[in-house]
């Protein structure tokens, strides 16, 4: 687990290690989707609300993020090219290194209940999601697991 504690200085340089240093504590949350828009709508949205994201355009791309760096979270679409989010959720969730790391699932499709194609997330939210909506979410299973 990473040092979390900032001193209190009384020169700028101080300060600005300081910022980084809780930038760098924030929790870091992987976003997976293929919209260039909403990916960066979520990426701002979340960044304000004070996470570090690492983004990636799909699922391909967001293995190799998660095998290699340290997430607290995983948003992903449920349906882009390469790899899509259903089948990045099994992956993750068959790693054992990986296995606990809470999983949102984003859809443009409402569930009708007739199978469950989002048994490997721990969370599913429709699309257009609502920014609240999103940040509870994530608090709420980032702090699950803590």
């Amino acid at each position: 687990m990473s040092n979390c504690n900032v001193q209190a200085g009384s020169t700028q340089a101080t300060a600005s290690a300081a910022v980084l240093q809780a930038r760098a504590c924030a929790p870091a949350i992987l976003l997976v989707e293929d919209d260039k828009i909403l990916r960066r709508y979520l990426e701002v949205l979340l960044r304000r609300a004070g996470y570090t994201v690492v983004a990636a355009a799909d699922g391909l791309e967001a293995i190799r993020v998660a095998f290699s760096s340290d997430v607290a979270a995983v948003v992903t679409d449920a349906v882009m090219p390469r790899l899509g989010g259903h089948e990045l959720c099994r992956i993750i969730r068959s790693d054992k290194d990986r296995a606990h790391l809470p999983l949102v699932m984003l859809t443009g499709v409402a569930h009708d209940g007739s199978h469950d194609d989002f048994a490997h997330a721990d969370a599913r939210l429709t699309k257009p999601v609502r920014a609240d909506e999103l940040l509870f979410c994530l608090k709420r299973l980032i702090n699950r697991t803590d």
